[in-house]
């Protein structure tokens, strides 16, 4: 498998050259500008000393403070959170956020720890990077195996080290503790809202087929507003078993199912049984929304979708990538599909810093307007250099960066 910051680095360069970048500002986007290398104290409930190894990386500040999530797996590596930190860098340049660049990550399987255990963890983590993160410095947010809990933590936590209670340390939080409405649903509902806004322009009919590779927040919340905005998805799949039905599937009914029993499988008898039945799915849509690098050149060739929204970060490795681009497959590449997600973030940075807090109707309409003009900026790029719609992303992102570059020499 490609090493993930390579990939980042490479797409970073190839657009620099196609939008005739300065030299200076593509060099510097292929590093990070800090690693923080950590090794976590952390007392187990069964009174044992354990070093949890644990990083974050700071990529790029040239429009706002760094951004980005932390995630808790036992596959976190450091190339994985340079790449995926370079992401945001150019996520939230895509969404014209006021936002840099960031990641983090703790080296655990979170399945094996107890509540208390993870507690001291997310705790010693702020109190290993307390001097770099904060409202105008790093601003985290949940991702793998984190989330709301985890981002309660890191506020109560900050603010016994800092007496800053703004709230605005991190994104992701619950409502309790200063949480954007909507913030659950953003990922799903901004991937749907490019969607929209592209789907005449890549031939989508209106009851297009869509099938959808992980069953998580994003996946689920995904399938059920896919499904209420008329698509028809018929075929699901999470870590453990796929469904599918060409007549469409009842996602309230699937949901409920998940729910009771811990998976999709059994759910109905389908033919689909794993990932890569997924997705050699015939669709029009396919989702990849759990993991980086689901799809590649061990399975690439399978695919038969004419359109591939990327609603995970890296789903896509480069060598499918190219092959896509020769069948004519259209990607929308995560940092524009996701962006929906940082983008309720910033809201919720902004609602904390001014003491405000929007109704879900106001984060919605203004989520909608954000995700529909990055989706044109992008198909605009993807006509006038005749590149793909990642590399036009990349281009929007650049050109946007270059300017803020050149604003601070």
């Amino acid at each position: 498998m490609s090493n993930p910051f390579d990939d980042a680095q490479s797409r970073i360069r190839e657009a620099g050259a196609r939008a005739g970048l300065d030299a200076d500002t593509v060099a510097q986007l292929c590093v990070p500008f800090r690693e923080i290398h950590m090794n976590i104290p952390v007392v187990r409930d069964t009174g044992v000393l354990e070093f949890v190894r644990a990083y974050r990386v700071q990529h790029n500040r040239w429009r706002g403070p760094y951004k980005g999530g932390i995630r808790f797996h036992p596959d976190v590596n450091l190339d994985e959170v340079r790449a995926l930190a370079a992401w945001m860098t150019i996520k939230t340049a895509v969404a014209n956020l006021p936002l840099g660049g960031g990641k983090g990550g703790a080296v655990i399987d979170p399945k094996t720890w107890t509540e208390a255990e993870l507690e001291r963890l997310t705790r010693g983590y702020v109190r290993a990077c307390e001097e770099v993160i904060g409202p105008s410095k790093d601003v985290p947010a949940p991702d793998v195996n984190t989330g709301p809990r985890e981002m309660d933590w890191i506020v109560d936590e900050y603010a016994t080290l800092t007496g800053d209670t703004s709230g605005a340390v991190v994104t992701g939080k619950s409502l309790a503790c200063g949480g954007s409405e909507g913030r659950g649903t953003a990922t799903a509902r901004g991937g749907l809202i490019v969607l929209l806004a592209l789907r005449e322009r890549l031939g989508l009919p209106a009851r297009a087929r869509v099938a959808i590779q992980g069953f998580g927040n994003a996946g689920r919340t995904f399938a059920r507003l896919a499904s209420e905005a008329g698509f028809r998805v018929v075929g699901v799949s999470d870590s453990r078993h796929a469904v599918c039905c060409a007549d469409g599937l009842d996602v309230a009914a699937l949901e409920r199912h998940k729910d009771i029993s811990g998976s999709v499988g059994g759910f109905i008898d389908s033919a689909c049984q794993t990932n890569d039945d997924l997705f050699a799915l015939d669709c029009d849509v396919l989702v990849p929304a759990a993991l980086e690098n689901a799809l590649h050149e061990g399975n690439a060739a399978g695919v038969r979708a004419k359109v591939i929204l990327e609603l995970a970060n890296g789903p896509v490795t480069p060598e499918a990538d190219r092959l896509f681009e020769q069948e004519g497959i259209v990607v929308i590449p995560d940092v524009l599909a996701n962006a929906g997600g940082v983008t309720v973030s910033a809201f919720e940075w902004e609602q904390n810093k001014t003491g405000e807090h929007w109704t879900g109707d106001q984060v919605d309409v203004r989520l909608a307007d954000v995700m529909e003009k990055a989706a044109q900026e992008v198909w605009s790029v993807h006509e006038e250099l005749k590149v793909s719609l990642r590399t036009a992303a990349y281009v929007v992102a650049l050109r946007r960066l270059q300017t803020a570059f050149d604003a601070r020499r």
